[in-house]
């Protein structure tokens, strides 16, 4: 392998990766090498869709960072688990398809990302996706013939999830009947990226088909240590493999699909990025490209837990016979409590009247659980549920910064959190939803007692108090390496392309200019399928160049 020649060399076999390896290998002429640092997904907690809270903080297939501590957190150093596993963080997520919101889109585009407002991208959601959804009469139908499916698992879903429709349509919020695809304010079931009972990532829609071509050569259990470069042109990269280092050259394009985390990472390493960072840490500076890894952002929710008076999903997957049975009968019907992502009710809602677009994102699920500092996830045994909320567009930017030249630390996470006013009042905004939700008759007459925060945490400042003592990442990291104008503002061209440097660009959800309204992982996928035609796009274009070079 060792000097091998490939067109593209993909690095991170992750929702982005597996969905631009699929687009490349179409055609046959194409030699692609895909490289994951972590190893395969073919775990028994991986498919099972409730396993989200095993694989969690499983450090076989976990990078299982932790943030630097957030001054606006009380100091919190917060556990941010990204997928080191063939399908990365689709692999390991709670399976929640949202694409988001027109706004977030057509705010790409006026951010310099020309091409990816929301009439461009829409038709990549609709290419990528296939749905299976319930009519009026309770019937399957199959919508869309794309290789991601989508699933409609309602039927399944715990009876209590019916109490938080009940207080929606009680707070005012109309029901939406879909929202992996809401354009609007609305709050119903949530969609999920499950087939046959089992998950569906990005590895089993995009890579599995893949993997059947000759032209694609998957190495797993790798991690690039640095990109190669002769002048200002990427050559390549250098990756290490059960003991060994090897080299691999592209003749057309290294693209990064490694995260938000590792992609800003993997380019310091390489010497693109802040100088001063760079020369402190005694790396070269190939590009001094200061962008690299600022502007990160990322959806902060705070989770309100509640015991109930009426039976939840605690009643079975916290106590053993129950979940004994519930096990049975996922493996003899793949249905069940078992077969259903804990995500079941949600939506987008206006946290008031006046404003344009909704604002934050809830979340309602029939179960009770808490995470320690490791990231265990803890069942409770009695009937509880979860009521959390978020802010949809924050302004608040952090960064991502390599702390040393060793490709094996982990880098620097600087969330900071609640650094804008925007931000503080979106926060007190989601305790205000939470508490008129938890309000609303169809909730409060089954209320039991609230357990987090404790009973006597009363009044808005108290509450934020609490929010600075609990509140978490979604896991949603976006924008350290946004496409924008130039490289004043920006990492990327509107084309994936590092500013200044021929042959280099990044797919992944660090391109994002800025963090989507919801869940990150629909937009990622949108985002990898779409690069691979503007990648083949450029391709063709320099092709017809040299042809009219040579013309005689």
């Amino acid at each position: 392998m060792d000097g091998a020649v490939f067109d593209y060399i993909i690095v991170g076999a992750g929702s982005a990766g597996c969905a631009l390896a699929e687009r490349l290998t179409r055609d046959e002429r194409n030699r692609v090498l895909l490289i994951e640092a972590g190893g395969s997904d073919k775990r028994f907690w991986i498919k099972v869709p409730i396993g989200y809270g095993v694989t969690f903080a499983n450090p076989h297939v976990n990078w299982g960072y932790h943030a630097e501590p957030d001054p606006a957190l009380n100091g919190r150093s917060i556990y941010w688990p990204r997928g080191k596993v063939i399908g990365g963080s689709s692999s390991i997520n709670a399976m929640a398809y949202v694409r988001g919101l027109p706004v977030d889109f057509d705010g790409w585009e006026a951010h310099g990302a020309q091409g990816w407002s929301w009439k461009d991208v829409r038709p990549a959601f609709e290419k990528m996706e296939r749905h299976l959804e319930r009519d009026a009469t309770g019937a399957l139908r199959e919508r869309g013939d794309g290789p991601l499916t989508v699933s409609d698992l309602q039927d399944q879903m715990s009876p209590f999830s019916g109490r938080f429709l009940a207080a929606a349509r009680e707070c005012g919020w109309a029901y939406c009947d879909d929202l992996s695809s809401t354009t609007h304010e609305g709050v119903g079931f949530y969609r999920s990226t499950v087939r046959n009972g089992m998950r569906c990532s990005a590895a089993d829609a995009f890579l599995t088909p893949a993997r059947r071509r000759a032209n694609l050569q998957v190495v797993s259990l790798a991690t690039v240590h640095r990109i190669t470069f002769e002048g200002r042109r990427a050559t390549g990269v250098v990756y290490a493999c059960r003991g060994q280092t090897i080299v691999v050259r592209a003749e057309r394009d290294v693209i990064l699909s490694a995260g938000a985390v590792n992609s800003p990472k993997l380019l310091q390493l390489s010497g693109v990025g802040p100088a001063t960072l760079l020369r402190g840490l005694g790396i070269g500076v190939h590009s001094d490209l200061g962008q690299v890894g600022q502007g990160l952002q990322d959806h902060l929710a705070i989770s309100h837990l509640y015991r109930a008076t009426e039976p939840t999903l605690n009643n079975i997957l916290g106590r053993v016979a129950p979940k004994l049975l519930a096990g049975l009968r996922y493996a003899s019907t793949r249905r069940g409590p078992l077969g259903v992502p804990v995500n079941q009710v949600g939506g987008f809602v206006r946290s008031a009247s006046d404003v344009a677009a909704p604002d934050l994102q809830i979340y309602c699920n029939p179960l009770s659980y808490w995470m320690t500092h490791a990231g265990k996830l803890v069942l409770d045994r009695d009937p509880g549920f979860m009521l959390s909320a978020q802010l949809c567009r924050p302004e608040s930017r952090g960064s991502i910064a390599i702390a040393s030249a060793d490709p094996d630390k982990a880098p620097a996470i600087h969330p900071n959190s609640l650094a804008t006013e925007h931000d503080r009042i979106g926060a007190r905004r989601s305790l205000e939803i939470i508490n008129r939700l938890a309000g609303a008759p169809s909730l409060s007459g089954v209320l039991n007692q609230r357990l987090a925060p404790d009973p006597s945490v009363i009044g808005m400042e108290a509450m934020m108090e609490d929010f600075r003592a609990r509140a978490s990442t979604v896991f949603h990291p976006t924008s350290t390496c946004r496409m924008g104008h130039g490289p004043a503002d920006s990492v990327l061209d509107a084309r994936l392309r590092v500013h200044g440097i021929d042959g280099l660009r990044v797919v992944d959800s660090s391109a994002f200019p800025s963090v989507t309204s919801g869940n990150t992982n629909a937009p990622t996928m949108m985002l990898a399928t779409r690069a691979g035609e503007i990648i083949l796009e450029d391709a063709a274009a320099r092709s017809n160049q040299k042809e009219l070079a040579y013309a005689p």
